[in-house]
């Protein structure tokens, strides 16, 4: 039986699990990281677990689940509030204790019958609960949790987070928390801080001269690539990369640059070069990778341990399609390391400021985007029935996602959809890792 026959039904009707015991009512504000417009979508996350051993009762299982969540929202109990807007387009959240979205359902495929795991395929999406939202993305509530059960006992739980309440790692550590309080734990591991007034805006000239940062400059479009992404049909592209394989590269950079890289330094460069020779675009498009970046060490002081906030930034590389393609791999990487490099204190800050107005969005012409999860430490959330045995995103799109295929994140599972016309190319030259290199 193939995926694309996934049957799903719902069993009985949506619930909102609310926090345990009374949590403040307040309204929080946003920082201008969360409140930007290129941040206000939800992140759909899956995970893939075996049928639970020692549980008699499936019901029993759920049971434990929507307790441990309901758990765990008294202590991020703005998951549990509403997203709403202020008069200067910012976002804030009032906490109400209205809850979170809780949906379980069942599936008339097998695991075995699901298939491959590490592509996303389009039939994933009715695995989590989507909710009728008139208002757009504010009448989405911060927090859907869907149960799915499999024939086979197997249980697929998947969780769709508001970015702008949440970034990768502030959410992989909610749903560590939720799996601990589904396991007993009496608190989290880690105690969640808000703190989100340490990223707002400092004074209003200072925001004013901090507009030509290069993610929010946007590249002259030569060929209608913007066009092409948004017309012609995408393929989902999954490429999966052992330990084995980044250390092939990384000691192939090393011999020939004479410096060293890193695992997502040298992945990222190959992705971006698979990527653009593929699309055959013009050798004069300049042409820019935009990967996201954990800024909570690199601001001095750091952000607090257990913020769970949007604490990132998009680093910005770029470079003409000549460069990128007719040069070796170590160009790419070195483009990429500068790009890392400037990323200090005072330029985040100039970032953070230029954000004061939340309109300002990354210009995503020429662009591939890239997301590490693979370091967020997904696969180590365990509800009392070992490690999932899949973890990723729902769905595949032009974002790029480097996703775990170990608990070390030193094996990654590149996740890319891309136009049909360019699939084929980009496949050959992700897979041909020694000749795409050179």
């Amino acid at each position: 039986m193939l995926v694309s026959n996934l049957v799903v039904i719902p069993e009985g009707e949506p619930q909102l699990v609310t926090p345990p015991c009374p949590t403040p009512s307040e309204v929080l504000g946003l920082s201008n990281l969360d409140s930007q417009s290129f941040l206000r979508f939800t992140i759909e996350y899956i995970f893939v677990y075996k049928a639970p051993e020692g549980e008699d009762d499936h019901e029993a299982a759920i049971e434990r689940l929507r307790n441990g969540l309901s758990r765990a929202l008294a202590y991020y109990y703005p998951l549990a509030g509403r997203l709403r807007s202020r008069h200067d387009h910012k976002l804030e959240v009032l906490c109400n204790a209205q809850g979170a979205v809780f949906v379980r359902a069942r599936a008339n495929l097998t695991l075995n019958e699901f298939g491959t795991l590490h592509k996303p395929a389009n039939s994933w999406k009715k695995l989590l609960h989507k909710v009728a939202a008139p208002d757009g993305f504010l009448g989405i509530p911060p927090l859907v949790v869907q149960v799915t059960r499999l024939r086979c006992g197997a249980l697929i739980i998947c969780a769709g987070l508001s970015h702008s309440v949440c970034d990768g790692l502030g959410s992989a550590q909610f749903l560590q928390a939720w799996s601990e309080m589904s396991r007993g734990s009496k608190c989290p591991s880690i105690t969640p801080i808000w703190d989100r007034h340490l990223l707002q805006s400092r004074r209003l000239e200072i925001q004013n001269s901090s507009c030509d940062l290069p993610e929010f400059t946007e590249v002259p479009d030569l060929c209608n690539l913007g066009s092409r992404l948004r017309s012609e049909q995408l393929v989902a592209s999954s490429v999966c990369f052992e330990r084995s394989d980044l250390l092939e590269m990384k000691t192939l950079v090393t011999l020939h640059s004479h410096s060293k890289c890193t695992s997502f330094e040298v992945l990222s460069a190959h992705v971006w070069r698979s990527w653009v020779r593929a699309m055959d675009l013009p050798a004069k498009q300049r042409i820019k990778l935009l990967f996201s970046v954990n800024v909570r060490a690199r601001l001095e002081p750091g952000l607090p341990e257990g913020f769970y906030g949007n604490g990132f930034v998009l680093g910005c590389a770029e470079t003409s399609v000549k460069e990128l393609t007719e040069k070796p791999v170590w160009h790419a990487v070195k483009v990429v390391q500068r790009a890392k490099e400037i990323l200090r204190d005072e330029y985040i800050r100039s970032i953070v400021d230029a954000l004061g107005d939340s309109r300002r969005r990354p210009h995503l012409t020429g662009s591939l985007v890239i997301s590490q999860w693979s370091r967020l430490g997904l696969m180590d959330v365990d509800f009392g029935w070992g490690r999932a045995l899949h973890v990723g995103h729902l769905s595949s799109d032009i974002y790029c996602i480097f996703l775990p295929l170990d608990p070390q994140g030193q094996a990654v599972n590149v996740v890319l959809s891309v136009p049909r016309s360019a699939y084929a190319k980009y496949e050959y030259y992700m897979r041909n890792i020694s000749n795409n290199l050179l």
